[in-house]
């Protein structure tokens, strides 16, 4: 090298370039699964609680739905679990982008079940916890979805006992 101040020249050049160019144009930034949908699949309880009074794990079809506030990071989402007895699952949800077509989320709501039967989420209204993910299909309005509700104090009959229960499926957006 005869000249390095000439190469330090460039790399400060291009340096300065790739800046101003990160700084000028605004980034793109993924919209978590973009829109909201309506859903429909199944719901698969995995805990019990007293099983001699009837409290074991149930299997239930789902309908899902989820509002998406396009300029926040916050969905409403409902799970109806239907099966021997329904459950509605109301949450409040905040979505983090992992990429254009999917996100993951944490909600937090309540599990209406207050029923003879058990449900996926116990058969006693109780507080949720629910995380999940959001996968929308490349070039269409399909999101295939899934989450898991942690149900507290779930079961009638097993004070203190939560529920869990998995929920997949696949939805249309609008």
């Amino acid at each position: 090298m005869k000249n390095p101040t000439n190469l330090t020249k460039i790399l400060v050049s291009l340096t300065a370039l790739g800046c101003t160019s990160a700084i000028a144009v605004p980034s793109a930034q993924s919209q978590p699964a973009y829109g909201s949908y309506l859903g429909a699949g199944a719901s698969f309880g995995f805990t019990s609680g007293n099983s001699s009074a009837g409290e074991s794990s149930r299997t239930s079809a789902l309908i899902a739905a989820r509002y998406k506030f396009l300029e926040f990071p916050i969905s409403l989402r409902t799970q109806i679990l239907i099966g021997n007895s329904t459950a509605v699952v109301p949450t409040i949800s905040f979505d983090v982008p992992l990429n254009f077509d999917t996100d993951v989320y944490i909600g937090a709501g309540v599990a209406l079940s207050n029923t003879v039967d058990t449900t996926p989420v116990g058969n006693k209204n109780s507080f949720v916890i629910q995380p999940g993910i959001d996968y929308t299909l490349p070039n269409s309005n399909l999101v295939l979805f899934s989450n898991v509700i942690f149900a507290f104090d779930a079961y009638r009959n097993s004070s203190g006992t939560s529920a869990t229960s998995l929920q997949t499926g696949l939805g249309l957006r609008f």
